[in-house]
C-alpha cells in the first residue's frame, strides 16, 4: 500500500522522546488531566490496571468497565477518582446497558481506551456463534464505540485508543471464513482479532476526524499479565516468554507500567494533534513491518483503508450498530 496517497498520517516514528521502557507513570509526568473524563475497559487488571492508575494520579476521572465488577472494586480500592460499571464485551445485550446508563448521564468522554480483551483461548462461541475473540477484542468494542459516539462529539472530540498486538501478524482478515468455522485455531484466531481492531482504528479516524475524535491503535509490547491465563506454562516456555519457575525469561517483555505506557501516550500526547488512524508502539508512532517477515511494525494489510472500510461494513452489518455518519 502507498501510504503517502492512502492515509493521512505517515506510517512512521515521529522522535517523540520516550521509549521501549517508559513507563505510563512517566508519559504522564508533566500532564494535568483534570476536568478529563477516561473510559478504560478492563481497567483493572494488567495493563488496564496500570493505565487507570496513571491517569487518575494525572487527575483524570476514570469510569472501568468491568466483568467482574467485584474484583474490580477489590483491584481498584483505595484509588479515588474510579467509578466501576458492569460490560461483558461477549454480549452485545451488555454493552448496549452500559452505554445507556453512561449516556444518560450526560457526560462528555475525551479519552476511551479500549484495552480489554483475551487471548490464545480454547475455541469458544459467543452470540449468534461468533468467535470468541473476534467478538471480544472487536466486535464488542466497535459496538461500544459506535454506541458512545455522541458522548465522544458532545464536547469537541476525543481520543479513541484501542490495544492491538504484533499479534496482528499472525493473520489477516480471513474474509472467506471469519468466525473459522472451518476450523479453529486459537493463535491465527486472535490475529485476526488484533488486525481488526487495527483496521476499526484506521477507518474510524477516516470517519471521526472532521468532528474531532481521532483513533489510534497500539502495540503494548509483550507483558506477562492475566492475558496468558488461557496458555499453559509448558507453552509459554516453549516460547522463551518465561523459565521453569515462572518467572520472565524474555529480556525484552516489559513490566506492566511499561507496557500501559504507549496506550496512555496515544491517549494524551500533543505530540499526536492533528494525527490519527496510525498504529503505535513503544510511545511512538510505528514503522511499517519489513519485508523479510520479521515479528516488528505494522503489516500493511492492518492499515489497508480499503480492508478497513470492508470491515466497518460487515461489522456494523453483524452488530446492527453504525455511526450516523458515512
Amino acid at each position: 500500500m502507498n501510504q503517502d496517497n492512502k492515509s493521512k498520517t505517515l506510517q512512521h516514528k515521529i522522535g517523540s522522546g520516550f521509549n521501549h521502557r517508559t513507563t505510563a507513570e512517566e508519559v504522564l509526568s508533566n500532564t494535568d488531566l483534570s476536568g478529563k473524563l477516561a473510559i478504560v475497559t478492563g481497567g483493572y487488571s494488567g495493563l488496564g490496571l496500570e493505565t487507570t492508575r496513571a491517569l487518575v494520579h494525572a487527575g483524570a476521572k476514570v469510569i472501568v468497565t468491568a466483568r467482574r465488577p467485584a474484583i474490580a472494586k477489590e483491584a481498584l480500592a483505595g484509588l479515588a477518582g474510579v467509578e466501576i460499571d458492569e460490560l461483558d464485551l461477549a454480549d452485545l445485550t451488555s454493552v448496549r446497558a452500559f452505554a445507556d446508563r453512561f449516556l444518560a448521564s450526560h457526560r462528555s468522554i475525551d479519552m476511551l481506551i479500549l484495552n480489554a480483551g483475551i487471548m490464545a483461548c480454547p475455541e469458544t462461541r459467543v452470540g449468534p456463534g461468533w468467535e470468541a475473540q473476534f467478538a471480544t477484542n472487536h466486535l464488542g468494542h466497535f459496538t461500544l464505540t459506535n454506541l458512545l459516539w455522541s458522548a465522544l462529539v458532545s464536547h469537541g472530540g476525543a481520543r479513541v485508543v484501542s490495544v492491538a498486538s504484533t499479534g496482528h501478524h499472525f493473520s489477516p482478515i480471513r474474509w472467506d471464513d471469519m468466525q473459522f468455522e472451518n476450523g479453529y485455531e486459537k493463535f491465527p484466531a486472535y490475529g485476526q482479532s488484533k488486525t481488526a481492531t487495527i483496521l476499526f482504528s484506521v477507518e474510524l479516524d477516516r470517519r471521526g476526524a472532521d468532528q474531532g475524535v481521532r483513533a489510534f491503535s497500539v502495540h503494548p509490547g509483550g507483558i506477562l499479565t492475566p492475558l496468558q491465563r488461557h496458555m499453559p506454562k509448558e507453552e509459554m516456555i516453549a516460547l522463551g516468554w518465561i523459565d521453569e519457575s515462572g518467572q520472565v525469561a524474555n529480556p525484552n517483555f516489559k513490566t506492566p507500567e511499561q507496557g500501559a505506557a504507549t496506550q496512555v501516550w496515544a491517549a494524551t500526547s500533543p505530540q499526536l494533534e492533528g494525527k490519527g488512524g496510525v498504529y503505535c508502539e513503544d510511545c511512538d508512532i510505528s514503522e511499517p513491518a519489513p519485508a523479510d517477515g520479521s515479528f516488528f511494525g505494522v503489516k500493511d494489510y492492518a492499515i489497508d483503508p480499503e480492508q478497513a472500510r470492508r470491515l466497518w461494513e460487515v461489522s456494523a452489518q453483524l452488530t446492527q450498530t453504525d455511526l450516523p455518519i458515512s
